[in-house]
């Protein structure tokens, strides 16, 4: 997948978490004044529990990298990642492009996909398929395939109201996705992080999308 060129800066960093606090928690978060902590704690947890982030991925040079050589790898940084959304129990998933020959169902295409991954797979840890359950989603047709919108609605449909976001590489599939409701940022970028962080996923608990 081809990569686009982005000149990063640490401000950009700063509007990037000012921007997704801002619509997180929203105007009314300063003006709260719970009682005390538990109260606090209750009222987060339901928000959260509202809001619900699922953060769904593009999978190749997203989170693995495809060598010279034809062997996968998990990406600088991916392993870790999702261990810190696993570690506090953010839901993850996969919207990424195979044949639509692979499978009948989403289910038969992922095995394939895992087949195909596993296959190929020079990482010292294997790659944490468990962690996205039946939240792989891949085109039913070569019609739905990305940057067709199909895969990003079904995956807006079946999140309920729960805010999504989505991490690719390509500033097309960004683009896109943001177009449709997603919160969107693309990875690899220089001088930023290398995935949205998981502190700024966790805000966007704090108010369901409306």
């Amino acid at each position: 997948m081809k990569r686009s060129v982005f000149k990063g800066s640490a401000w950009a960093i700063l509007a990037l978490s000012t921007a997704l606090v801002s619509s997180a928690v929203g105007p009314t978060a300063s003006a709260a004044t719970p009682k005390d902590t538990g109260e606090v704690a209750g009222t987060a947890a339901a928000a959260r529990e509202r809001a619900c982030p699922i953060v769904y991925f593009d999978l190749g040079e997203t989170l693995v990298h495809t060598a010279d050589d034809g062997g996968t790898s998990y990406r600088p940084g991916a392993a870790a990642y999702l261990r810190a959304l696993r570690a506090r129990g953010i839901p993850v998933g996969l919207i990424t492009n195979v044949p639509s020959s692979w499978g009948a169902t989403d289910a038969e295409r992922a095995a394939r996909l895992r087949q195909e991954v596993d296959s190929t797979w020079q990482g010292s840890a294997p790659f944490a398929w468990r962690d996205f359950g039946d939240r792989i989603l891949t085109p039913r047709t070569e019609a739905e395939r990305k940057p067709a919108p199909a895969l990003w609605q079904r995956a807006k449909a079946g999140s309920g109201h729960c805010r999504v976001v989505y991490q690719a590489e390509t500033a097309e599939e960004v683009r896109a996705a943001s177009a449709l409701g997603f919160v969107p940022y693309q990875v690899g970028r220089p001088h930023l992080p290398a995935f949205l962080p998981v502190g700024l996923v966790e805000l966007l608990g704090l108010r369901s999308p409306g």
